[in-house]
C-alpha cells in the first residue's frame, strides 16, 4: 500500500519527497530508469521527513528488528532502528559477513543473486520489518523475508520508499506479508 492511501493523503512530504528522487536514464543499462536517491540523502529535511514517516508507522508495533538490504536499505533502517528501539540487522550480498551466515538465492529480471545473513542476527518470535529503497518484482524482498522467517522471527512487514505500480505476482513472492511505499518512481524530466 501507498503511504498516501493510508493517511498521508495530500501530506507535504510525500511530494518533497518524490521531488528529491533524480531520474538517471540508462543506468545501470539501457532501459533501466534508475532512481537515484543520493539528493534526497543530501537534503537533511527531506532525509527525516523519511525516516520520521515510518518511525511514524512502526513505533507502536513492537517491531525488534530492522532488517536493512545491502546497499540502499542500509541508509534508511538504521536511523528507524534507533528511534524505535530495535536492533539493525544488515541483509548483505555473499561474502560480505564475517561468520557462519545463512543465505537465499533469489531471481532478478535479469539473473540470480544472494542475501546472508549472520546465525543468530534474530531470534524466534522476534517481530522484523524489512526495508530498501525501492521494490520492482519483490524478489529481493522475499528473499529477506524467507531468511528471517528460517530463523523463526516474525515479517511484520516490508517497507520501500519507492514501489513500482503493482507489478503482477509481487503479492505471491512476499508470500502475503504487507509492503508499505512512500512513493512511485519518478519519471525522466528532459530539462
Amino acid at each position: 500500500m501507498f503511504a498516501a492511501e493510508n493517511g498521508l493523503k495530500g501530506d507535504p512530504r510525500l511530494q518533497a519527497i518524490s521531488e528529491a528522487i533524480r531520474v538517471i536514464p540508462h543506468f545501470p543499462k539501457t532501459g533501466i530508469m534508475f532512481q537515484d536517491i543520493t539528493p534526497l540523502l543530501l537534503n537533511h529535511k527531506v532525509f527525516k521527513d523519511t525516516v520520521d514517516i515510518f518511525v511514524d508507522r512502526y513505533k507502536d508495533m513492537g517491531i525488534s528488528v530492522v532488517a536493512g538490504i545491502e546497499a540502499r536499505g542500509f541508509m534508511f533502517g538504521p536511523s528507524i532502528a534507533l528511534a524505535i528501539g530495535a536492533k539493525f540487522v544488515p541483509l548483505r550480498k555473499p561474502g560480505k559477513l564475517p561468520g557462519k551466515v545463512i543465505s537465499e538465492t533469489y531471481e532478478l529480471e535479469y539473473g540470480k543473486d544472494c542475501l546472508e545473513m549472520h546465525i543468530g542476527a534474530v531470534q524466534q518470535g522476534e517481530r522484523a520489518v524489512v526495508v530498501d529503497d525501492l521494490v520492482a518484482t519483490g524478489g529481493t524482498l522475499s528473499a529477506a523475508i524467507k531468511l528471517l522467517e528460517s530463523m523463526k522471527a516474525e515479517v511484520v512487514e516490508c517497507a520501500c520508499v519507492i514501489g513500482l505500480p503493482d507489478v503482477k505476482g509481487r503479492q505471491s513472492r512476499l508470500n502475503g506479508k504487507p509492503l508499505y511505499i512512500l512513493v512511485e518512481p519518478r519519471e525522466f524530466e528532459d530539462c
